[in-house]
């Protein structure tokens, strides 16, 4: 069948693409989490092997020229949709089997980098797709349908296998279904995507003129020789510090019975609380902080939105030595969502604003590289230090590591770049 050369309108593909990126990131780096623990797996083997899976992520700029040079983004496109459809359903599969944890491992693994390989064909396809104008208008509608795939995921798939825990009696039969469903979602994406897709005239002709010299090493290289690169490197290493230890052991600490120090809350309740409710308040979180800055400009933002981002933190500390109702567990968690959205959103701007010159798209796929990593290594080592500290004393140190970040943020440059940007994003 030949693909469409024909331009649809963005709305019957912009939703979906992001729809199906949003639906495995989700699955592998926070309801892995969730299903391990429910699983039985211990605390420091589910927060030092799910934080591996950042990994493909961390590094995905090394292969992105790949997916930029060789078959079309609509080809890859349809490749990594089909091969995560499988990787889902071997991870359904796997986990009726004996040995779960490392086929499912594995395969979440493996699922990683097809995933990342996913966001970076999608994100070259929505550059080639659509005009400017289109890609200014769609930059909302692409986010919004991503949170709406981690609402899904995180969200209605947890209560889903929460509920079916409880009519079926069969943790595993249960979390079978849930991510089963998942699967067979994005293998209905894959057939849609497959007959709807377009292939746009640049794409086409970016595979016909393959160009055989890339300065693959000179984008990295002027990067890192930008003003101030170390304070920048700290900065984006450092800034959600705190939150980096807190990702993965937040959802053990809902799940955890009290007698260990945890919630005890049931799976749908996580689902609800962390999924669904905590998720929606980080959405809203991210939009008023894009609100926020577009009036006042990043400089005037960036601290308070920093304290927004680390001080809810504390509330995790007070529910650690208290055990409130699950009543004030919602508002809590869902107001410190609210605050990581709020904070995110000035960091993300960062980013954007550090990408200058030619390579700009590049260097944003290195610093979020350096990102991914600020987040992976923490994670490794979290469940380690939340099983000799306990949960009260871990959260406490959760809050403590919020300092660095806090620091780091009044020695990262601005003036210089600023001299070259119109939006007013970026206005000191």
């Amino acid at each position: 069948m030949k693909p469409q050369t024909t331009s649809p309108s963005p709305w019957t593909y912009i939703p979906t693409l992001y729809f199906a990126s949003g639906i495995p990131y989700v699955i592998i780096n926070t309801v892995s989490v969730i299903f391990y623990k429910k699983l039985g797996i211990d605390n420091t083997q589910i927060a030092l092997w799910t934080s591996f899976l950042y990994l493909p992520w961390v590094i995905k700029m090394f292969w992105g020229p790949i997916v930029d040079i060789y078959f079309t983004k609509r080809k890859w496109i349809l490749y990594t949709q089909f091969a995560m459809f499988a990787c889902l359903g071997l991870i359904a599969i796997s986990l009726q089997l004996p040995n779960f944890f490392f086929i499912s491992l594995t395969t979440l693994t493996i699922g990683a980098f097809i995933s990342a390989t996913y966001d970076i064909a999608t994100d070259g396809f929505y550059l080639l797709a659509l005009s400017p104008e289109q890609q200014a208008f769609f930059v909302g509608i692409r986010s919004l349908f991503y949170r709406m795939a981690v609402i899904f995921g995180s969200g209605i798939l947890v209560v889903l296998a929460g509920q079916l825990e409880v009519s079926l009696n069969n943790i595993p039969l249960s979390w079978t279904i849930a991510i089963g469903f998942s699967a067979l979602i994005l293998a209905i994406l894959f057939i849609f995507h497959r007959l709807i897709l377009l292939l746009p005239e640049s794409d086409n002709q970016r595979q016909i003129q393959i160009r055989e010299n890339i300065p693959f090493w000179s984008i990295i290289s002027s990067y890192f020789t930008q003003a101030q690169i170390i304070n920048i490197l700290a900065f984006i290493l450092l800034y959600r510090l705190g939150e980096a230890m807190l990702v993965k052991i937040a959802s053990l600490f809902l799940l955890d019975k009290p007698e260990v120090g945890g919630l005890g809350l049931s799976t749908s309740d996580v689902g609800l609380v962390y999924g669904t409710f905590g998720v929606i308040s980080l959405i809203c979180g991210g939009i008023l902080g894009g609100l926020l800055i577009s009036k006042y400009g990043l400089k005037k933002c960036l601290f308070p939105m920093a304290l927004a981002l680390n001080l809810p933190d504390i509330f995790y500390v007070y529910m650690a030595y208290t055990k409130p109702s699950l009543t004030l567990v919602y508002p809590l968690v869902s107001l410190e969502q609210f605050g990581y959205g709020f904070g995110f959103t000035a960091f993300s701007v960062y980013l954007m604003y550090i990408c200058q010159g030619e390579y700009k798209t590049s260097h944003f796929a290195i610093s979020t590289g350096i990102m991914a990593l600020g987040m992976m290594l923490p994670g490794l080592i979290s469940g380690y230090l939340q099983k000799v500290l306990g949960y009260p004393l871990f959260f406490v140190l959760v809050c403590l590591l919020t300092i660095p970040g806090m620091i780091a943020l009044f020695f990262i440059p601005f003036k210089e770049q600023a001299k070259h940007q119109n939006n007013s994003y970026y206005n000191p």
